[in-house]
């Protein structure tokens, strides 16, 4: 794109009047005929002046310009080149042109601030063939005329972005028409809307969806949480919906009010009701009755039980419609429920490009307000990240975000994510004209807070000690009994969800709530300030290890999705967990809970945080001796997979040593399969010790009668035999243990075996043997995301692909193996790797600029497209 311009910027936006309509009766390509001629012929005169095109989007033109005059010029050559063109019978493009001059301030690819809301809004105000201009733009040519070129007044406006009204000229010109209706502006109809000192940002959906609403129910609630923007919402969806109501639509705030008699009077006077006869709701409902009417009731959460005067009015008045601001909704027979969500935030993994977040609505918004606060700001590859972090903190709240970007005079957005520890004293100072609960961030969550029952107010503190979301048994596990919390659980949520400060994800396969960071920092202070977190914190960490030691057996087994998929979903919250029994030196809540995670550690790709994890486990004193010695196999486990034999070896042969103790048969056999592998692998391959343990595990698993055990025992001793190249022996214990795996239903040792009889066919010379054993297993470990036994799959997929001589392939498949390396940890690979016979050949063959290329592709893959394309091939 070539360069925009940037400080004084002329702005024009152009579209199609009754685009729609033209689509209908042209049809598609009749319609793409014309507006491919529309946009030839806008084009030829945005070249002939200059101009620079910032996007297009539909049938609109968005369009800079340096100079005023060209802008102008533009405009002027357009219509003339439109009227002028040869339409097809019904098929005139009329197009409506607005221009206003101001700041060009870029943000990413593209202009942010108020001056771009204010020509798009001008536009908006425009009739087919019209061009209007701002003040701004008419100051900066009226001495400098061009040629035929005139203006008329217009008189003074207020658009439909609800700024303070402002005086629009017409550009005429003796060739075009000269005569339109009077402009589509918010004061065309009688209202009482508040002005707008910024512009709307981020919420075109949820606009969208709110004026699509209105049009059919008669009662529209928007609810969210403080902070949300429903207010702003809410106005800029009355002030689009304003032609619709012939007599007016009139705002109402009600946060002054806590008395729900005084609603009738509130809606009286902004109505300019002042001699009242009678009662106030009998005089409303007169008034009323025969009116097409709006009304914005904002703020009713702290009057619910003037709900049914609503209701009254509704019924009293057939054309009157009502849009209501909550954070709980008002629960009336016929009322709409429109939730308004924090703003969606960037992906972190992409907050280094400008271009790639200048579309994110948090970032939009936090850009825009920045720009306000200090105009020389702008989005930029340097503070692209912080910014991106600082939405993402801050759950993508919009009052939050603008508090934050109002301290952009003061810190850089670096600056502002290395203070967001403690989010509530930070935000505060919001401007003045707003509410007091408004302007701090703290503020408008205690509003919402102080509306609760004490046993909400006590549940709501009890439930931030969940991070990341609860699901319900472990919310009624934390919040206790109602007898002692003063309310059910479960009414308790209905209660906090209705009142916006909990969130139900509607992408949850389960019944779940989530708190925005924002509130539960507030909420955490009440928790500390009641005397009650230390007990709330260990009822937390004994329902999460009560959790995952009831997912722990199933996670070799049948339905292991479901329950890796719920430890993923619970993982910050089994975080804490742990977190707090190391703090609090609660020995065996540790080792019990490290030892129930570290499966899924490892079939996810966790492995170096599960290290650290057990060794804080582990260092603690005392403990029960099974939960030691449990948490030492995991231990080993970890050095195992992470391929540190050496502390392998130790862990486990510890681990052995206390089984022993304890003398639990199947643990021995279990113990002594675990130490079998780390003496196999080890630098000088002890593969006959490997073997006795292996031989001992089975002895004992077989006098017990345990398939699983003895399954287990056979896939070690194929293993040691695979080592030593024995492809004979090895594929006969594999093809054994598999068979019982799948017996015993262990679909985890199951895929392994698949891929080590994979293995073997390709150390003996049978690659095409080892294809479809390869993709069986590849696609268990696919189903249950275990990105170690995909990795491990996708090195003998890289030798097929050499094999075949598709070297390209070969490389980009060594691309994504060497990214799931890093992101797994499982260094064990490097270990299992033979040699790839034509990889040399390949690389020099290819060159280093290829090579390089084919392995970043590679590394771009997913985890999906890996397995699709291996899959595929």
């Amino acid at each position: 794109m070539t360069d925009l311009p940037t400080g004084t910027v002329t702005f024009l936006f152009t579209d199609i009047e009754g685009s729609t309509r033209l689509l209908q009766e042209q049809g598609d390509e009749g319609f793409r005929s014309l507006l491919e001629a529309h946009e030839r012929l806008i084009r030829e005169a945005i070249a002939k002046t200059g101009g620079e095109e910032v996007r297009t989007e539909g049938d609109s033109f968005f369009v800079a310009f340096d100079s005023a005059s060209d802008a102008v010029h533009a405009a002027v050559l357009s219509q003339l080149a439109l009227a002028s063109h040869a339409w097809p019978a019904g098929g005139e493009v009329r197009v409506r042109m607005g221009l206003h001059t101001g700041q060009g301030r870029l943000g990413g690819d593209s202009y942010v601030g108020l001056d771009v809301h204010r020509a798009a809004r001008l536009m908006a105000a425009a009739h087919g063939g019209q061009i209007i201009v701002s003040e701004s733009t008419y100051a900066q040519i009226h001495d400098d005329p061009l040629p035929q070129v005139s203006f008329s007044d217009l008189g003074r406006h207020r658009l439909k972005d609800l700024a303070q009204p402002e005086r629009i000229y017409q550009v005429t010109h003796p060739e075009l028409p000269g005569e339109f209706p009077a402009l589509a502006s918010i004061d065309a109809h009688p209202n009482n809307l508040p002005v707008q000192m910024t512009s709307f940002v981020g919420r075109e959906r949820e606009l969208a969806d709110g004026i699509e609403l209105l049009a059919r129910t008669r009662l529209l609630t928007l609810t969210g949480s403080g902070g949300t923007g429903k207010t702003r919402l809410a106005v800029q969806v009355a002030a689009e919906s304003a032609d619709q109501f012939g007599n007016g639509v009139f705002f109402v705030p009600l946060a002054p009010i806590t008395d729900p008699d005084l609603v009738p009077s509130a809606i009286a006077t902004s109505l300019s009701l002042t001699q009242l006869s009678g009662p106030p709701m009998d005089h409303l409902k007169r008034y009323l009755s025969d009116k097409e009417l709006l009304l914005v009731l904002d703020n009713f959460e702290q009057i619910l039980p003037a709900a049914p005067q609503v209701a009254e009015l509704v019924q009293a008045a057939p054309s009157l419609k009502t849009m209501v601001t909550s954070r709980a909704p008002l629960h009336l027979s016929g009322e709409q429920e429109l939730p308004v969500p924090p703003l969606p935030v960037p992906d972190l993994m992409d907050a280094d490009s400008p271009e790639s977040l200048a579309d994110n609505a948090a970032v939009s918004l936090f850009v825009e307000r920045a720009s306000a606060a200090r105009p020389d700001f702008h989005l930029t590859v340097e503070n692209a990240p912080a910014v991106a972090e600082v939405t993402v903190a801050l759950d993508g709240l919009p009052l939050a975000i603008e508090l934050a970007a109002a301290r952009v005079r003061v810190m850089s957005p670096e600056a502002l994510v290395s203070r967001l520890t403690d989010r509530l004293a930070l935000l505060a100072g919001g401007a003045r004209d707003l509410p007091a609960r408004q302007q701090t961030l703290r503020g408008t969550i205690t509003w919402s807070y102080d509306l609760l029952s004490e046993p909400g107010q006590r549940l709501l503190s009890r439930l931030a000690v969940f991070v990341g979301g609860v699901a319900i048994p472990q919310a009624e596990e934390v919040g206790g009994p109602s007898d002692e919390l003063g309310i059910d659980v479960l009414a308790g949520l209905d209660l906090l969800l209705d009142q916006s400060l909990l969130r139900s994800p509607a992408d949850s396969d389960e019944p779940r709530v989530v708190m925005l960071e924002t509130i539960r920092e507030f909420a955490l202070e009440r928790l500390e300030e009641s005397g009650d977190a230390g007990e709330i914190r260990r009822r937390h960490a004994l329902a999460y290890l009560k959790l995952a030691e009831e997912a722990e057996p199933h996670l070799l087994y049948r339905n292991q999705v479901r329950w890796l998929d719920q430890l993923e979903r619970e993982h910050d919250n089994l975080r804490a967990a742990l977190g707090w029994a190391v703090e609090q030196q609660e020995t065996d809540v540790a080792l019990r809970l490290s030892f129930a995670l570290w499966r899924f550690w490892q079939i996810r790709g966790h492995l170096h945080e599960a290290e650290e994890r057990l060794a804080d486990a582990l260092a603690l004193q005392g403990g029960e001796t099974r939960s030691r010695a449990k948490a030492l196999e995991a231990a080993g486990g970890v050095a195992y997979w992470l391929a540190d034999m050496e502390r392998a070896l130790d862990r486990y042969q510890q681990s052995l040593d206390l089984m022993r103790e304890l003398g639990d048969q199947a643990e021995i056999a279990d113990a002594l399969v675990n130490l079998g592998y780390p003496y196999a692998y080890k630098s000088d391959n002890d593969v006959k010790r490997a073997d006795e343990l292996f031989i001992e595990s089975l002895s004992i698993s077989e006098e017990l009668g345990d398939q699983a055990g003895i399954a287990k025992a056979l896939y070690g001793r194929a293993s040691a035999r695979w080592i030593a190249e024995d492809w004979t022996g090895a594929r006969q214990y594999f093809d054994q243990s598999l068979q019982l795996f799948q017996v015993v239903d262990e679909s985890f040792l199951r895929a392994w075996a698949l891929y080590m009889m994979g293995n073997v066919e390709i150390g003996d010379g049978q690659p095409e043997a080892a294809r479809p054993l390869l993709e069986e297993g590849v696609q268990l470990f696919a189903e249950v995301g275990d990105l170690t036994g995909v990795l491990f799959n996708l090195d003998l997929f890289i030798a097929l692909a050499l094999q075949d001589r598709q070297g390209e392939r070969a490389i980009q498949l060594l691309g994504a193996s060497t990214r799931l390396r890093e992101s797994s940890g499982a260094a064990l690979a490097d270990l299992s790797r033979r040699e790839l016979p034509g990889l040399e050949e390949v690389l020099d063959r290819l060159g280093p600029d290829r090579v390089e290329e084919l392995m970043a592709e590679g590394q771009a893959m997913s985890l999906d497209e890996v397995v699709a394309d291996v899959l595929t091939e």
